[in-house]
């Protein structure tokens, strides 16, 4: 059911990518799934990396350009539903089925962050949105939104979330 509605939105889970590090993409504790951290790794790569934030404008920079090397406030929101979805291809792979998911409990979203930048929140509500798209009410959750200097191989967010099973 829920991979039927993924299919709606136009989506389909991805393979798990293989850790970059010594730890498994999800581990089952009582019933709950804990994710680790995920990347928004299309096909076991990263289409942009680098830090958020909006482009200085001519009056601030005085030179017309906007700062290079960053990623735009929209297309963060974008890895982050990409990071949401690597998050539910980690929890199939402990569970079987997403079907067995009863509620989303808890997402928590990193930022990598130009110093200037403080929509942390607008970014991450793009793995919010996308849960809540996926699973109606069981999709509504708590959430972290963190800005941070710098996140592994130098991705512009990461997600992990907790849900609980049946």
């Amino acid at each position: 059911m829920i991979e039927k509605r993924l299919a709606e939105l136009g989506v389909a889970l991805p393979t798990v990518s293989a850790p970059a590090g010594a730890y498994v993409p999800a581990v089952i504790s009582g019933n709950l799934v804990f994710t680790a951290g995920q990347l928004p790794f299309v096909g076991g790569l990263l289409s942009q990396t680098g830090k958020v934030g909006e482009p200085a404008t001519v009056d601030e920079a005085g030179d017309g350009g906007g700062a290079s090397g960053l990623v735009s406030p929209s297309d963060a929101k974008a890895f982050a539903q990409l990071s949401a979805l690597n998050a539910l291809a980690a929890v199939k792979s402990v569970l079987g089925s997403l079907d067995r998911v009863t509620q989303v409990v808890k997402v928590t979203g990193f930022v990598a962050s130009d110093p200037s930048f403080y929509g942390q929140p607008g970014v991450i509500n793009g793995a919010s949105e996308f849960l809540v798209d996926v699973f109606g009410q069981a999709g509504v959750h708590a959430r972290s939104a963190v800005g941070v200097a710098v996140l592994p191989l130098d991705s512009p967010v990461e997600v992990e979330i907790i849900v609980s099973f049946e």
